[in-house]
């Protein structure tokens, strides 16, 4: 399962690459990638355990970037 995600607030280059990093390391995800310019995350995760990986997911963001709302696209 794909999805995608604003990341609405997030001002930093460098925060962006921590989130790619942490979402990417997460048990079931596939593939990870947070575009700066855009502000989108984008991950490819197993379907049976999507809502358990959204949730840590949005956790990542909000350790790294407090601020950054997470809005699903």
């Amino acid at each position: 399962m794909k999805k995608t995600y604003l990341l609405d607030g997030l001002c930093c280059a460098n925060c962006a690459a921590k989130i790619e990093r942490g979402v990417a390391a997460i048990d079931g995800v596939t593939e990870a990638s947070v575009s700066f310019l855009t502000t989108k995350l984008t991950f490819t995760c197993d379907d049976s355990r999507a809502d358990e990986i959204i949730g840590k997911a949005g956790k990542i963001v909000k350790k790294i970037e407090p601020d950054v709302d997470m809005q699903e696209l």
